[in-house]
């Protein structure tokens, strides 16, 4: 019994064995990616679950600050308008407590002339 081998033939074996291991390799690896891929979607929908809240937050956020500034401003405008009645009502406290210093005066001097 005689096996002749040629060169063409164990080549051709050679081939074959490395594409069947390139093969099995090539399944391994499509599995692994459609395990990562699975967890990638996950993520990214936990990611984007989490952005959709940040940004309803950041909406809400941003009309308090809004409502918060327009406040300060009418505040502020309030204040600038009634410069001249607070200081109007300071110089009526003052004149008032001139008034009663003056009365204070005159019935010590009373008091004095009295004794």
């Amino acid at each position: 019994m005689t096996i002749t081998l040629t060169l063409k033939g164990v080549l051709l074996t050679i081939i074959a064995i490395l594409g069947i291991v390139a093969l099995a390799y090539l399944i391994v690896s499509m599995a692994n990616l459609v395990k990562t891929l699975k967890k990638t979607n996950a993520i990214l929908d936990d990611a984007k679950a989490i952005t959709e809240v940040a940004a309803d937050k950041a909406q809400k956020l941003d009309g308090a600050i809004d409502g918060l500034a327009e406040s300060a401003a009418g505040i502020a405008d309030a204040l600038k308008g009634n410069k001249s009645v607070i200081a109007a009502a300071t110089s009526v406290v003052n004149a008032a407590s001139s008034v009663a210093g003056v009365i204070k005066k005159s019935e010590n001097k009373k008091k004095s002339e009295d004794k």
